[in-house]
């Protein structure tokens, strides 16, 4: 990891996406950085990453007239050479993986290969279609996924690799290599890196000014204080 990418990440950890929000706001990006509303975790946790990305095309065809070891065979050619994973060999300690699925229906990431990325460094992974299937194993190796909905479909006709590393949209965001993303339970927020630091600066002061009133109402309440009272 870079220093850059390390500075940046300390920065943005220990913020919630809504300081992240009020950051940009501050910054006078109000209409920019929230993804849609309808990607959402495939289980409640948090993620803060450096956007590693790619691009898929829907398969145009045509579908091959095979069965049984004929399309065994078919499909080990598919993985080899149309639906590729480039991008997977390039991944980073603090990445945070953004795959631009063209709105497919399909299952682009699994419990094998999703666990393959977290191995590599890979913070999350969000995705504008299903793109995620397993889920009941990736829950059980806390994947961190944010997904328009769950797919049980496999490549193999459906998805075609476009292109690594280069802008792509998702959730209504264009989301830029090395841009900051910051998930957790109320949804995603990019943030361009051209002003990250500044947004990071202003977040942070929210999240000071919120700890410390809900910290007094805590007192109030007689509650034990809990880590999202503490700390600056």
């Amino acid at each position: 990891m870079n220093a850059e990418n390390k500075e940046l990440l300390a920065l943005f950890e220990p913020l919630r996406v809504a300081d992240v929000r009020d950051g940009m706001d501050w910054m006078g990006y109000h209409h920019y950085g929230t993804m849609d509303h309808g990607i959402r975790p495939i289980y409640r946790t948090k993620a803060v990453g450096i956007a590693r990305t790619a691009r898929y095309l829907p398969f145009e065809g045509p579908v091959p007239n095979l069965r049984g070891e004929e399309y065994t065979k078919w499909s080990g050619w598919y993985y080899g050479n149309v639906a590729t994973y480039p991008w997977m060999e390039e991944i980073e300690e603090g990445d945070f993986i953004a795959l631009d699925v063209s709105g497919v229906d399909v299952g682009l990431m699994g419990s094998a290969n999703a666990l393959s990325c977290k191995i590599k460094g890979a913070r999350g992974i969000v995705t504008n279609g299903g793109g995620i299937r397993d889920t009941d194993e990736c829950i059980l190796q806390k994947i961190p996924v944010w997904s328009y909905f769950v797919s049980q479909k496999m490549d193999q006709c459906r998805i075609r690799f476009a292109e690594k590393n280069v802008p792509v949209a998702i959730g209504g965001v264009a989301v830029y290599p090395g841009d900051v993303i910051v998930a957790d339970g109320d949804g995603v927020i990019v943030v361009p890196r051209a002003v990250a630091k500044d947004v990071a600066k202003f977040a942070s002061r929210e999240l000071r000014n919120d700890k410390k009133d809900r910290r007094g109402m805590y007192e109030t309440l007689g509650w034990e204080l809990d880590d999202t009272v503490q700390g600056d």
